[in-house]
C-alpha cells in the first residue's frame, strides 16, 4: 500500500500527464532527512541564485525526462515555468520555506498514526501478555514444585519384574496346518468358570496337535451349581475364533455333511492320575527319565488321535481338565496354551459390569483389596476339606453330613483341628483380617470379596469389625444391572474374576482353581501384586498370639518377613515327580510364556 501526502498524486497520474503544475507535485516518499537536505542547500546558495540566473534565461520545461536530478529541497523552492512568480534564491525566502517542510514531517508523522493507530497498543499488548505468561509459568511451576504427587505406598506397589514380560507371539510361517484338518473335535469342558477355561486352553493346543477343527466348545451345565449358561453367553465368540484364526480354525458347529456322522467319544488320559508302578516297590514318585518318556508318548498320544481323526472325521472328548503336562511340552504347545487362554475373552456385557464395579471400588484414585475366601455359602469347599474352625457345632455337623452324601468325594473322617495345623484349610475370615492388619493395609482399605457369600453365621464378623468397607457384586451393582447375570453362576463368577483381575492387590486363602487362574494371570499381565500366604506358618503364629504367647508387633514383624517373597514376584514354575504337587501351568506360566527381552530377542 503506497501512502500519499495531502495534495499528492498517484503516480499512475504523473505517467500519463507530461506536465504537472508546481506544488502538486510533492510526494512523501521522496523525503529524506530535511536538516541535512536545507544545510546542503545553504552552501550552495550561491550556485543556486547562479542557477536561477540561468535557467531564467534558458528555462527547460518542466517535467523533461533529461532533466538533472535534484535534492528534494531544490525541488520544493525552485519554481519552473514563466511568470512562476519570484526568485528563491535569497535567505529569507529559504527561511520562509522551513516552516513549511516541517509542517509537512509532522503531517506524515500523524497520518503514519492515524493509519497505524493500533500498532502500539498491539506491541503493548504483546509484551503484557508475554510478562503474564512468565508469571503464571513460573508461579505453576514453583507450586508443582511445592507439592510433587505423592508416592505410591510400599504396600500398593507391584513386585519388581526382574525384566519378565509376555512372548506368546507365533513363529512367523508357522501356520502349515492352521487351515488344512483332518477332521472336527467336539470337547465337553466340565467342572466351574475356570476349571472349564483352562481345560478349553489346553483343548486348544490339543486340536492343535491332532491337526483338528475346533467345534465350540460345549460347557457343564451339570456340576454343582448346574448353570446352562453356553459358550456365547459367557465368552466371545468372535474374538475366540479371530484371536485363533493363525493356528487352528474354530467353527461353531459341525457341517451339513458331517452332522450325521457318530462321533468317537473318548475321555483322554488326565496327567493328574497317571501312576507309574515300580516292580517290586508299588507306586512311588515318578523318576526323571519315566517323566520324560511320558511327556514324549503324551504328544504322541494326542498326535496319534490325528490318525483315528482322519478315518472317523469326528472325535468327542467328554472331559478336559488336566489333560495336559504341565511341564516338558513343546515351546511351541506351551505358548499356544497361553494365547488360547487370552482369546477367551468375556462378553461384552460382562466386561462392561465387571469395569463399572472396579471403577465403583476405586472411587476415582482408591487402592482396593480383592479377597478371595473359600468358605462359600454352600460350604462345599468346607465340607470337602473337613475344616469348621470358627464355626458353631451346628455348621461343623451340616458339613460333615454333606461331606458323607457325596460318594465321589473320597476322604470322609477328617480331623478338623489336625487339618488346620497342617495348613490344609482355607483362611478364616478372621485369619484374613489379622492377617492383612499385620502386612499394614489400614482399616479404611476397601475389600472386595470374590468368592461371594460366606458360610457361617458370624463368620464376617471380625473382618468387618476391622475391614467396615467389605463389597461384593451384590453390593456394589444394582438389581437391574445384575438381572442378566444373577440366575447364572458362572457368569457372576466371570464379574469377579474381572474385578479379582483389575484389583491392586490380590489375597487369595486357599489354592483352588479360581487361586490358580488369577494368579497366573496376574503374572502375565506384569506381576500385579498377588499374596500368597502361608497358612502352616500364619496358623501357629496366630495361636501363639491367641494365647499370649507373643505380643502384636512380634506377631507383625514376623507375618510381613514371612511374606516378603510371596507377592506375586517371577520365579520358575515348581516342577515335582509327583502331579499333586508340581505347580499348575495356568497359574505361573513361567517358564513358557514369560520370558526376558535378551532370551525374546534370540
Amino acid at each position: 500500500m503506497v501512502m500519499i501526502a495531502a495534495g499528492a498524486i498517484p503516480s499512475s497520474a504523473t505517467a500519463n500527464s507530461p506536465i504537472v503544475s508546481g506544488p502538486t507535485r510533492r510526494r512523501l516518499p521522496e523525503f529524506t532527512d530535511p536538516e541535512r537536505t536545507v544545510a546542503d542547500d545553504e552552501d550552495g546558495k550561491d550556485a543556486d541564485a547562479h542557477d536561477h540566473d540561468h535557467d531564467h534565461d534558458h528555462a527547460p520545461a518542466a517535467g523533461a525526462i533529461g532533466a538533472p536530478k535534484r535534492t528534494v529541497s531544490r525541488r520544493l523552492l525552485v519554481r519552473h515555468g514563466k511568470g512562476g512568480g519570484g526568485r528563491w534564491g535569497s535567505k529569507n525566502a529559504w527561511m520562509r520555506l522551513l516552516p513549511l517542510v516541517l509542517l509537512l514531517v509532522l503531517a506524515a508523522t500523524a497520518l503514519h498514526a492515524s493509519v497505524f493507530p493500533e500498532r502500539k497498543d498491539v506491541v503493548l499488548q504483546i509484551g503484557n501478555v508475554r510478562d503474564e505468561w512468565s508469571s503464571w509459568t513460573l508461579e505453576n511451576t514453583s507450586r508443582i514444585k511445592r507439592r510433587p504427587n505423592p508416592p505410591i505406598p510400599e504396600i500398593w506397589m507391584n513386585p519388581n519384574n526382574n525384566g519378565y514380560e509376555q512372548c506368546i507371539s507365533r513363529p512367523k510361517g508357522d501356520c502349515q496346518t492352521c487351515n488344512a484338518t483332518a477332521g472336527y473335535l467336539i470337547v465337553h469342558a466340565n467342572g466351574g468358570l475356570n476349571q472349564m477355561r483352562m481345560g478349553i486352553s489346553d483343548m486348544v493346543a490339543i486340536a492343535k496337535l491332532m491337526n483338528a477343527t475346533l467345534v465350540v466348545p460345549l460347557l457343564d451345565h451339570k456340576s454343582f451349581w448346574t448353570d446352562p449358561s453356553e459358550f456365547k453367553d459367557i465368552f466371545d465368540v468372535k474374538h475366540f475364533k479371530e484371536a485363533l484364526k493363525g493356528d487352528i480354525v474354530v467353527v461353531d458347529s459341525l457341517p451339513r455333511h458331517h452332522a450325521k456322522i457318530r462321533p468317537l467319544q473318548r475321555a483322554p488320559i488326565s496327567w493328574s492320575k497317571v501312576k507309574f508302578p515300580l516292580p517290586g516297590r508299588g507306586i512311588l514318585r515318578l523318576p526323571s527319565s519315566t517323566e520324560r518318556r511320558f511327556l514324549v508318548l503324551q504328544v504322541s498320544y494326542f498326535r496319534s488321535f490325528g490318525n483315528i481323526l482322519s478315518r472317523r472325521k469326528v472325535v468327542e472328548f467328554t472331559h478336559t481338565d488336566s489333560r495336559l503336562a504341565n511341564n516338558g511340552l513343546p515351546p511351541s504347545i506351551q505358548r499356544l496354551r497361553c494365547r488360547a487362554y487370552e482369546a477367551l475373552r468375556y462378553t461384552r456385557d460382562i466386561e462392561r459390569i465387571g469395569g463399572r464395579l472396579v471403577d465403583r471400588l476405586r472411587n476415582g484414585s482408591n487402592h482396593f483389596i480383592a479377597l478371595h475366601l473359600r468358605q462359600a455359602l454352600n460350604g462345599d469347599m468346607l465340607s470337602f476339606t473337613g475344616c469348621s474352625h470358627n464355626l458353631s457345632a451346628v455348621e461343623a455337623e451340616e458339613l460333615r453330613a454333606m461331606r458323607y452324601s457325596v460318594r465321589h468325594w473320597k476322604e470322609k473322617d477328617i480331623d478338623s483341628r489336625e487339618k488346620r495345623v497342617q495348613g490344609g484349610c482355607p483362611m478364616t475370615p478372621r485369619e484374613a483380617a489379622m492377617f492383612l492388619k499385620a502386612m499394614g493395609y489400614p482399616s479404611a482399605t476397601s475389600i472386595y470379596i470374590v468368592a461371594g457369600e460366606i458360610y457361617g453365621a458370624n463368620s464376617m464378623g471380625a473382618l468387618k469389625a476391622e475391614y467396615p468397607n467389605i463389597h461384593t457384586h451384590r453390593s456394589l451393582a444394582s438389581a437391574e444391572e445384575l438381572a442378566p447375570l444373577h440366575k447364572y453362576q458362572n457368569r457372576l463368577a466371570a464379574l469377579d474374576y474381572i474385578v479379582a483381575l483389575r484389583s491392586d492387590v490380590f489375597v487369595y486363602t486357599y489354592d483352588g482353581n479360581m487361586a490358580k487362574a488369577v494368579q497366573g494371570h496376574r503374572r502375565f499381565e506384569g506381576f500385579r501384586k498377588t499374596i500368597n500366604p502361608d497358612r502352616q506358618r500364619l496358623v501357629k503364629l496366630m495361636d501363639q498370639l491367641d494365647a499370649g504367647g507373643i505380643s502384636w508387633g512380634k506377631f507383625q514383624q514376623r507375618v510381613r518377613r514371612d511374606h516378603a517373597d510371596r507377592l506375586g514376584g517371577p520365579y520358575e514354575r515348581k516342577v515335582h515327580r509327583t502331579r499333586r504337587h508340581e505347580e499348575c501351568f495356568y497359574a505361573n506360566p513361567l517358564p513358557g510364556c514369560l520370558c526376558t527381552k535378551q532370551y525374546k530377542s534370540r
